[in-house]
């Protein structure tokens, strides 16, 4: 959260925009954040998406295509380990396909499909961000309940924004106990 990587994946699209390459980005319906059809950063840039339900609509991406040459996908995190297959098939069909999303939970683990992905990715990128207590670069994120740390048993996916999560670094970084 915070580190920009949405509004990377917004540069890299308007980037193949300019060199004249379709371009057809996806999101997961859970994420309603910056609207229902549209992705977006914190600072309010937006652009038009197709919405698919991370468990059940993945497999139908390739579906969705018109011949573009590159595919967007924000939010991966979102998504399960079905992404990763998806994601072969299309860069193996010539496509350019760029992902964003959260590599780690709020928990500080990997964040699934995220460590699969970059595994098979041929360029990566790992955005940090700053952190809110200490002003180091920020790897976590921190969850807030009423402005208090998470607990570790907390369910995993919580979309959320500000008033949910803080960028942290690894010692400001915690947990409550149960």
């Amino acid at each position: 959260m915070f580190a920009g990587k949405t509004e990377e994946l917004l540069r890299r699209l308007r980037r193949a925009e300019i060199a004249g390459q379709e371009v057809q980005v996806f999101k997961p319906a859970t994420d309603d954040r910056h609207g229902e059809m549209t992705i977006g950063t914190h600072n309010g840039r937006q652009w038009n998406a197709a919405v698919i339900d991370p468990e059940t609509g993945i497999e139908g991406i390739p579906d969705h295509l018109n011949g573009e040459q590159v595919v967007a996908i924000d939010e991966a995190n979102f998504f399960s380990v079905e992404l990763v297959t998806v994601c072969e098939t299309l860069a193996a069909a010539g496509r350019r396909v760029i992902v964003s999303g959260t590599d780690q939970t709020f928990r500080g683990e990997p964040f699934e499909p995220l460590p699969q992905l970059l595994a098979i990715a041929e360029y990566v990128d790992k955005l940090q961000a700053i952190c809110s207590v200490c002003g180091e670069p920020a790897s976590r994120n921190q969850r807030l309940v009423d402005g208090e740390p998470a607990r570790s048993s907390d369910p995993t996916i919580l979309v959320g924004a500000a008033e949910s999560y803080k960028a942290r670094c690894r010692n400001c970084h915690t947990l409550r106990s149960e």
